[in-house]
């Protein structure tokens, strides 16, 4: 799974591209060697189908898309689904490139938010709402298709998903007599007994300041509820509400009360999971993409990996639904709008997506963005436990950067900094947040 910095990233850098490189038309498939141009002759159909996962790089990924590829091909003899495989940088290259000359495949991987807004406003991508009837819509976790929605309609099938969790060390936990905090009022006083004695209570690299704004998005939700943050970010809601002014003054309350590891403001994340994974602080907030190393990683001490549990995001006041996460989905499938065999390739997108959740998780340690039982699977009792509280999510909230455009979204990252750093009042980190967002309406 990708870090969220490279992802937010990616955002910025491949929709520049494709605004760029414009959106020429034509009426020629790509030619070449490996590579099959969509096709439906009489009652048989090629589906052209490009991913990003190499068999090097990507080996149970790659294995199980050929395998479902395989089975779908063997129960659909008039179908046949013809693979291209390219690499994260290859693939977002020459995605690029074939979307400016009208050739993309068939299907293929996307991003959510900001990503899809190229594609979308150059209708590249063909809506799939009509996929999502009978059944398949109510099969994805709570929020995760608004990720991939443009102007009320779904231009993508969510794969994977993360969402965030505050990992601690058990064994530091019930040294000091601890448990995990349910509310703010106790997550005070578990940091208030750690730091009595001399134990680091959380490891935060905020140098990437995405690591920050996770912490300011879960006071948002608890404090505002599951839309005050993407409502003020859509321009529905505005930056300055006071919830979201309280979610601020929220982190800077925990900076005072040395709830962060020393120099936090400095420190890489690499650096404070590297404190977390070496004892040397009792929490650690991060998404799910760091499962294995807290379950099935076998370069990590099996010790430190049976001392790890977890907990959601604390109620604020009194307030706020744990079942509400931080999280973003990865990447998604796309159909392209001018197939040739769109209709064939959506009912493979949606048996793809079918087929794709219980393997992943079970075979590749993927969380997937559908529904899963996990007790039906043999999983670490931690995948088990996260598959529940996705089964019972009520919202999934985008990361924030992700949801805004590439400028607002630096600044929102800056301004972070600024927060965690003392250096802005909460009031002045709500005020500058909505001049940038009101800046480009």
């Amino acid at each position: 799974m990708k870090k969220r910095k490279a992802f937010s990233s990616l955002l910025a850098l491949v929709a520049g591209a494709v605004i760029a490189t414009g959106c020429a038309s034509s009426d020629e498939g790509t030619e070449g060697e490996g590579t099959t141009t969509g096709d439906s002759t009489g009652d048989t159909a090629t589906i052209e189908f490009m991913h990003l996962w190499p068999e090097g790089s990507s080996a149970e990924h790659n294995r199980i898309v050929s395998e479902i590829v395989s089975d779908y091909e063997a129960a659909n003899e008039n179908v046949t689904v013809d693979l291209q495989v390219l690499s994260n940088e290859q693939y977002k290259d020459q995605i690029t490139v074939l979307s400016s000359s009208d050739q993309l495949p068939d299907i293929g991987m996307t991003w959510a938010a900001g990503y899809l807004d190229p594609f979308v406003e150059g209708q590249k991508f063909a809506p799939l709402d009509d996929v999502l009837e009978g059944g398949l819509r109510e099969e994805f976790v709570a929020g995760t298709l608004e990720a991939y929605e443009k102007e009320g309609q779904t231009y993508g099938l969510p794969l994977e998903l993360n969402t965030v969790y505050v990992y601690y060390n058990k064994a530091i936990f019930d040294e000091y007599g601890l448990e995990a905090p349910e509310t703010y009022e106790e997550f005070e006083q578990v940091i208030n007994t750690l730091n009595e004695n001399d134990v680091t209570p959380i490891a935060l690299g905020n140098r990437d300041s995405w690591t920050g704004s996770m912490w300011y998005m879960y006071f948002a939700d608890r404090i505002g509820g599951s839309d005050v943050l993407t409502n003020a970010i859509n321009r529905s809601g505005s930056f300055e509400d006071p919830a979201l002014v309280e979610a601020a003054a929220k982190v800077q309350e925990m900076v005072a009360n040395d709830a962060f590891a020393s120099g936090f403001n400095g420190l890489a994340d690499e650096e404070a999971k590297s404190m977390f994974m070496n004892e040397q602080a009792a929490m650690y907030m991060i998404a799910t993409w760091d499962l294995p190393n807290f379950t099935t990683n076998e370069s990590v001490p099996q010790e430190f990996r049976d001392s790890v549990g977890y907990f959601k995001f604390p109620t604020v006041d009194g307030s706020g639904d744990t079942n509400s996460f931080v999280g973003g989905p990865g990447v998604g499938l796309f159909v392209a709008e001018n197939s040739d065999v769109k209709e064939e390739a959506k009912e493979f997108a949606a048996y793809f997506v079918e087929q794709w959740g219980s393997r992943a998780v079970s075979e590749a340690g993927v969380i997937p963005a559908t529904i899963v039982d996990g007790e039906s699977l043999d999983l670490p009792d931690m995948y088990v436990e996260v598959l529940q509280d996705l089964n019972e999510a009520t919202n999934l909230t985008l990361y924030a950067d992700v949801q805004m455009s590439a400028g607002v979204a630096q600044t929102h990252l800056d301004l972070i900094q600024s927060l965690f750093g003392e250096q802005i009042s909460p009031e002045d980190f709500a005020k500058q947040h909505e001049e940038a967002l009101a800046a480009e309406e």
